[in-house]
């Protein structure tokens, strides 16, 4: 026996003195219906716990919510019909709104407090350290927050990809990686091995010593093996399947300290023998038959009205000829007499309302008689019930083809159009059938049903939703269902005549045991308590034993506590001829509460306390335990006081109830006569528990159900279980049924039990039951905040752990504040008590959650709504920093290649470097007005201009500047002009006047106040000599709308160059030195920072002689740009690149797009242009706007079959979805998937690659993300666990060098790690251009050495993580045929695909935590629905605990011209407060 459970059992073996009577009343009559759960003793030490956390102030701020989203989910949006399990009306219903809550604490002033303080939870310490969620990088601690003008660039590591680090965005989102390129020549053309990536076998193409090229002679054979083994290895099918997640989590490692379980093994407990009454009927039938013909006045059913008066009496002589009739009507009144529709064994559905009894026991009882297996459910209310669609998939798995119903029911069926009954969601094509008498033929005089002895036919089937939603139907046998009411029976002491009160389901477990089937056997009588009238009068049961004498009542805890509710010193009240009062639910830990304080109250109006009889119940096992109602008063119950924290390690410990942590239990009586009982572990095999110990109780006896129908594997786990002792043999060769019941067997062969299978939560290791959750939530003040004692408990799984989430519903008048005060102190209870963290609270309006028909609720069907996002709360609060405590290990620190370790050539310990080139650019030709006469530029909806006609008109400027502005050589011009040829003209007019233009994308007319200060803080920046523009923008600039966003006069001199002079200027400006400024290059980046970058005459040309090579321009080609015309590739496309190589450019607007989107796509078409440009702004446009439209366009004439490439230009990673999607759309229209591709630029250098027009096709790659994390690179097939797809960025261009470093060490690495890409080519920019001149600090982004290796080399760093994968192809010019692969650690793609209302979304970290912005498209009510969704999805995804969700409007996301997410603008928004959420939820 448990240790110390002897004594503690001795000394309370007598009346419980519970508190004083006078105490209930008091507590009754505030009207709340919470005390379903109530005990005292939890109550006070779940208030005591809190008073604990009274001293400590929460660290965590109100979530704010936009106000309409409050007065939405105030009270009079959500008081539907009550349809709910409560009885009278609530007290106290105000009208009052509650108000907003914003402000209540300062965002910045919460998180520093969050971060200084750590969580409130015991369990937090462990997640800070392990997922680096709170701890600030070192890298990062001097730029927590960047200055808005400087550019900064802080040293970035890879491990910055997957920690939430406040660095610069784009390093934290953005890793670019790898490099197709031909092998160099390996040491003896051997093997080589890139550990994690794949296996190469490298052949040398290179010159041999001869000089002749050894490549030709490479066999067929070796060419497939080279092929081969450049595919990624496949990992073996094991790995497929198996989630090698140990390697990265953080095991939870068990605390040496837990306690363990000490006793013996336990032995089998046998219940009393079944005694053999001689008159015991051969099979109910019999029963049936013996006492219809015997005694056919005898009453057998009493159903009551609404208002609680006898409605009819069923005797036992109607019983047995309506059954009969029944029997007949089945077997030979369906179908035809060849074909009949139903025969013996088939199964048929049984569809009776709560409250018409009668008919359902006539029909079951028929369909006993005819051999027909009965399946009782419920009535669908609707087609959308909760649990319905998986009632239909028990019918159907059944063969169910006929349901049985009464005439009142069918009616109220929802019925179609025509007035037949529409076939429900999931439920197979059912003829309805009426079985009320009247509706009946007689059957003939010589027909009589075959009344046989019981045998191991099926005689019913009663379904079970199990934990998962599942229905489930268990088969009960004619011998099955004899024996146990013979065991009830006996156990019960029942005898003929009795009377017995009914309030529980007749049409399953406990009710339908006792109300339907043993009372038969024993000729009783049964008063049926419908739960309609429970609801209107909850003391209807009570009255009921009064009026009728009732020797038995059948009840569950909540009626019981419900009469207490109710309840108001009656005075005709006696109970004194109540020998036994079953609580069907005394298997529930909490119903002893109810007990207890029933009795209190009860005892003075004759009540004994030996009367109440708590069983256990299981659909499996049937009845468990009973406790036997004895005559001995002296015989007090059992109970025992457990320590919560043993019982969550599964182990029994006596606690006093001092102790805060505690649970009382009492027992359920013994075993069932006839049936044996033993305890078996919870998981794994089921081996005999300690007496010590909490484990599965399992049954063997006759009376327990047979089988899962149809599904032979669930039985045999479930029904044929054979425990074995501690040395592996099976105690019995009979087998015995798990129960689903957790609990132990105490002295004198007492079964307690503390939970259920389906309750149980194992978080960490530790089990928790979600019935001592509620409790717990329920004791907390104030006790009426939940509606109607309504709470859900369940876990989800996330990150390899079970995460538990509560769902409550509130009361309809409660405010922000009093909801935000009960989460809180909920988690503080439930830390307090149960020493576990909530992953979720989520609080719904009331009445809202989906019900079971008996009114409780439906956990299956809410945990779904849960985990889909359709569970609208109005208030959530998510915990994950508390509860995740199995965050990846920290990253393991690859071995360092040192100096040392370079070998010859280009190998670093045994690896490859990982560097690669692009072609050798040649000479570089002198340009300078080359050519006049060729149409240059072609603008759509303007004139084309040659560059004869740019020349003429940039001289025009050229003597504007020296005769109006009086500039000199080397002043800064701010060209301020829409996208045009009026650009084009003003940029090689600075040029020929020797100043430095600055291209600035105009202020927009309907956006004057926030589009202009970016203008004039470009202008200041970059200290602007004068602002070049047209007529209109120049009064733009100084206009009343212009003076309320900045100060107009500041301005410096603006030139309008609508009215430019007739006369040439005396010379033309040629630079002294190449190496002299050229222009400047101003861009936002994502970080939102404003960069400027000098571009010298040499980069600049340079870089058009790449592209020119790359893209193969000569006079004769055509290309559209479809790009702004302000920055990086977009502006040198634009503006240089048809000067340098002669070509005609057709340009078009991206503004143009959003009036005509097929503008661009036209263009294409009509010039029959072979090469495009455009931006992904540009790509998704197209997309939306002309995605139902391609039919149209083709028969316009639409033809896209000339494209050969069309190019995104970007400095981001590449958008697959948008491409791929992109491609699909107008692929009808001739556009060949292969000509879509990216190309890839940043601030450092403009363009790094860009895909040529000869090479291979672009291709997309799959990494192993795990690999990511520690460094690494491995390459998987497609559709691998943890896979993420990377699309390459184009073809390394001519001139451009690339390696990969260590950010931090600055060495070289191998092919296959993760490191930072740096570059060396002419065209990288010589620096940023900045106010302060403080560029020690970014002279290190321009001219970095590597710290051993090539030291000599000058290279860029891009702050862009990545790696190198090659091809062996090579060019006949020589290059190396690289390509690169930008991409995002997938954070934002991960939480786009979480909800389908979720249209947009970024991710910035701010101060140590990851905030996540998601645009809702849909109604607000569903912002809530997307805060656990994108916590789990970001957890699961990429192990990061997400610090903040904000739920915006569509739109808010700012994009910047080239379509790319302005992060650090959304950050420095989201901390001035300016986005208007919908929804700001702080994670714990």
């Amino acid at each position: 026996c448990p240790l110390g459970l002897e004594a503690s059992m001795a000394h309370e073996r007598r009346p419980p003195m519970a508190p004083s009577a006078s105490r209930y009343h008091r507590r009754r009559s505030s009207g709340t219906r919470d005390e379903r759960y109530r005990s005292d003793v939890h109550t006070e030490a779940v208030q005591a716990a809190l008073a604990k956390h009274k001293e400590r102030k929460m660290a965590v701020p109100m979530p704010s919510k936009r106000r309409s989203l409050v007065v939405q989910t105030s009270m009079d949006a959500y008081t539907p019909p009550d349809t709910s399990s409560g009885s009278e009306e609530e007290g106290g219903q105000g009208e009052g709104t509650p108000t907003s809550s914003q402000g209540s604490v300062s965002m910045e002033h919460w998180i520093s407090r969050a971060i200084h303080q750590g969580s409130t939870t015991s369990s937090s310490s462990s997640s800070t350290q392990s997922g680096g969620s709170n701890a600030p990088s070192p890298s990062s601690a001097s730029t927590s927050i960047p200055q808005p003008v400087t550019p900064t660039l802080p040293a970035i590591h890879p491990s910055n990809l997957f920690m939430a680090s406040p660095l610069n965005t784009d390093s934290l989102v953005c890793v670019f990686i790898g490099s197709f390129r031909k092998f160099d020549s390996c040491l003896n053309d051997n093997i080589c091995f890139f550990p994690g990536l794949c296996v190469l076998l490298c052949i040398n193409t290179c010159v041999s010593s001869l000089g002749v090229p050894v490549s030709s002679r490479v066999s067929a054979k070796i060419q497939q093996l080279v092929n081969t083994l450049k595919q990624p290895r496949r990992p073996p099918l094991r790995e497929f399947f198996v989630d090698d997640f140990e390697e990265l989590l953080e095991v939870q490692q068990p605390d040496p300290n837990q306690p363990r379980p000490e006793g013996a093994q336990m032995v089998t407990i046998r219940g009393e023998p079944l005694g053999v009454v001689t008159n015991w009927p051969p099979s109910l039938e019999a029963a049936l038959q013996r006492w219809g013909t015997i005694s056919p006045k005898a009453p057998c059913l009493t159903t009551m009205d609404t208002n609680g008066k006898p409605l009819y009496v069923l005797t036992y002589g109607k019983l047995w000829s309506r059954s009969i009739k029944v029997a007949y009507n089945i077997l030979h009144k369906l179908g035809t007499k060849q074909e009949p529709m139903v025969r013996p064994g088939d199964r048929v559905a049984l569809v009776f309302p709560n409250n018409d009894p009668a008919a359902f026991m006539v029909t079951f009882y028929g369909c006993l008689l005819a051999e027909v297996v009965p399946v009782p459910i419920e009535v669908p209310l609707t087609r959308k019930d909760a649990g319905s669609q998986q009632i239909g998939f028990l019918l159907g798995s059944c063969g169910v083809t006929v349901a049985l119903t009464s005439d009142a029911c069918h009616k109220g069926l929802p019925k179609g159009p025509t007035g037949e009954i529409p076939q429900f969601k999931g439920w197979p094509k059912l003829l309805w059938f009426v079985t009320e008498s009247k509706h009946l033929s007689k059957p003939p005089r010589d027909w009589f049903p075959h009344i046989k002895d019981a045998n191991n036919d099926t005689a019913y089937i009663e379904y079970k939703t199990c934990k998962d939603g599942s229905v489930l139907g268990v088969t009960v046998t004619r011998i099955a269902l004899l024996t146990h009411c013979q065991a009830l029976t006996q156990s019960c002491g029942y005898t003929e005549a009795e009377i017995i009160v009914n309030v529980l389901d007749f049409k399953k477990d406990v009710g339908l045991w006792h109300g339907i089937l043993t009372s038969v056997m024993n000729m009783m009588h049964v008063i049926s308590i419908p739960y309609s009238l429970m609801k209107v009068n909850p003391l209807s049961w009570i009255q009921k034993v009064c009026q009728y004498k009732a020797k038995v009542a059948c009840v569950k805890s909540r009626d019981m506590h419900w009469a207490l509710v109710a309840h108001r010193d009656q005075r005709d009240i006696n109970l004194s001829s109540l020998r036994m009062l079953v609580v069907a639910d005394g298997s529930n830990p909490w119903s002893i509460s109810s007990c207890d304080a029933f009795l209190n109250v009860f005892q003075s109006k004759g009540l004994r306390p030996e009367v109440i009889c708590p069983c256990a119940s299981s659909t499996e096992a049937l009845t468990v335990a009973i406790r036997r109602p004895t005559d001995d008063s002296n015989q007090p119950p059992g109970r025992g006081v457990l320590s919560m924290q043993g019982l969550s390690h599964g182990v029994i410990r006596v606690d006093s109830e001092e102790r805060l942590s505690v649970l009382t239990v009492q027992d359920v009586g013994t075993v069932m006569p006839g049936a044996l009982m033993c305890v078996v572990k919870a998981e794994g095999v089921p081996q005999l528990c300690r007496t010590d110990e909490i484990g599965e109780l399992c049954v063997c006896s006759i009376a327990t159900g047979m089988s899962y129908y149809g599904l032979s594997g669930m039985t045999k786990n479930t029904f044929e279980v054979f425990p074995m002792s501690s040395s592996g043999a099976p105690i019995s060769e009979y087998p015995f049924t798990r129960t689903g019941l957790l609990g132990f067997i105490g002295p004198g062969g007492l079964v307690f039990v503390s939970g259920k299978m389906d309750g149980l939560m194992v978080v960490s290791g530790r089990r928790h039951n979600a019935d001592d959750i509620v409790a717990t939530a329920l004791a907390v003040e104030p006790m009426k905040f939940v509606y109607r004692g309504r709470i859900a408990v369940f876990s989800v799984t996330v990150l390899h752990d079970e995460r538990i989430v509560v769902v409550a519903e509130q009361r309809p008048d409660s405010t922000e504040e009093d909801s935000f005060q009960w989460m809180s102190r909920v988690l503080q209870a439930i830390d307090s008590i149960h020493n576990v963290g909530v992953f979720c609270l989520a609080l719904v309006p009331a009445n809202t959650l989906p019900k079971t028909p008996l009114g409780g609720i439906h956990l299956s069907e809410t945990k779904q709504l849960f985990l889909e996002g359709s569970l609208h709360p109005c208030n959530v609060l998510m915990c994950p920093h508390t509860c995740v405590t199995n965050l990846p290990k920290p990253r393991q620190k690859q071995p360092e290649i040192g100096p040392a370790s370079v070998m010859v050539g280009n190998l670093v310990s045994g690896k490859r470097i990982a560097q690669a080139s692009g072609r050798d650019l040649g000479q570089i030709e002198d340009n300078d007005q080359a050519r006049k006469v060729c149409v240059c530029f072609l603008f759509l909806s303007e004139v084309s201009l040659t560059c004869l006609q740019l020349h003429k008109r940039a001289e025009k400027i050229a003597t504007m500047l020296m005769e109006r502005g009086h500039l000199q050589d080397g002043d800064h011009v701010a060209l301020v002009y829409p996208p045009g040829i009026d650009l084009i003209a003003a940029f090689y007019g600075c040029l020929y006047a020797g100043c430095v233009p600055i291209t600035v994308r105009p202020p927009h007319p309907q956006n004057i106040a926030t589009t202009l200060p970016t203008v004039k803080m470009i202008v200041e920046v970059s200290r602007s000599a004068c602002v070049m523009t047209s007529q209109v923008i120049s009064k733009l600039l100084k206009s009343k709308e212009a003076s309320a966003a900045v100060d107009v006069r500041t301005w410096p001199p603006v030139l309008d160059t609508d009215d430019l002079p007739k006369k040439k200027p005396p010379q033309l400006y040629k630079p002294s030195n190449p190496d002299t400024l050229a222009y400047l290059d101003f861009s936002v980046s994502t970080t939102g920072m404003l960069a400027g970058v000098k571009m010298s005459h040499t980069a600049t040309s340079a870089f058009c002689r790449s592209i020119k090579l790359q893209c193969e321009l000569y006079p004769s080609r055509e290309v559209a740009i479809c790009l702004d015309p302000y920055c990086g590739l977009g502006f040198v496309l634009w503006c240089l690149c048809s000067v340098y190589s002669g070509h005609q450019s057709i340009l078009i607007p991206p503004s143009e797009l959003e009036v005509n989107p097929a503008l661009w796509l036209l263009a294409v078409s009509q010039f029959r242009v072979r090469d495009t440009f455009c931006s992904y702004s540009v790509m998704e446009l197209c997309a939306k706007g002309l995605g139902l439209q391609t039919e149209s366009l083709k028969s316009r004439g639409l033809d896209l079959s000339r494209v050969r490439t069309c190019v995104v230009v970007a400095e981001e990673r590449p958008r697959i979805a948008l491409t791929q999607s992109f491609s699909k759309l107008f692929k009808d229209l001739g556009l060949h998937p292969r000509a879509v591709s990216t190309s890839f630029g940043c601030r450092v250098n403009l363009a790094i690659c860009l895909q040529g027009t000869s090479g291979p096709d672009p291709t997309t790659v799959y990494v192993d993300m795990r690999a990511l994390r520690h460094d690494r690179v491995r390459l998987v097939e497609r559709g691998s666990p943890h896979s993420l797809p990377l699309m390459e960025s184009g073809k390394i261009l001519p001139g451009v060098r690339i390696i990969i470093a260590n950010p931090e060490t600055k060495g070289p690495l191998g092919d296959s790690h993760l490191g930072e890409i740096w570059v060396h080519c002419a065209h990288n920019g010589s620096g940023y251009f900045t106010v302060y001149g403080d560029e020690a600090l970014q002279s290190d982004h321009f001219n970095s050495h590597l710290s051993f290796g090539d030291t000599q080399t000058v290279w860029a760093r891009t702050g862009y993580l990545g790696f190198l994968r090659r091809t062996e192809l090579t060019d006949a010019s020589g290059g190396d045929h690289a390509s690169l692969v930008l991409f995002i650690c997938g954070l934002e793609t991960s939480v786009i695909r979480t909800h389908k209302s979720i249209m947009e979304c970024a991710v910035f970290p701010w101060t140590n935590l990851l905030v996540v912005v998601v645009e809702l498209e849909g109604s607000e009510q569903e912002a809530l629905d997307l805060v656990p969704l994108v916590t789990n999805a970001v957890l699961e995804e990429h192990y990061l605990i997400v610090g903040v969700v904000v739920v915006v409007d569509i739109g808010v996301i700012p994009i910047n011209s080239r379509g790319e997410k302005q992060r650090m603008h959304l950050r420095d928004g989201f901390l001035a407060d300016q986005l208007d959420p919908i929804y700001v939820a702080y994670n714990m």
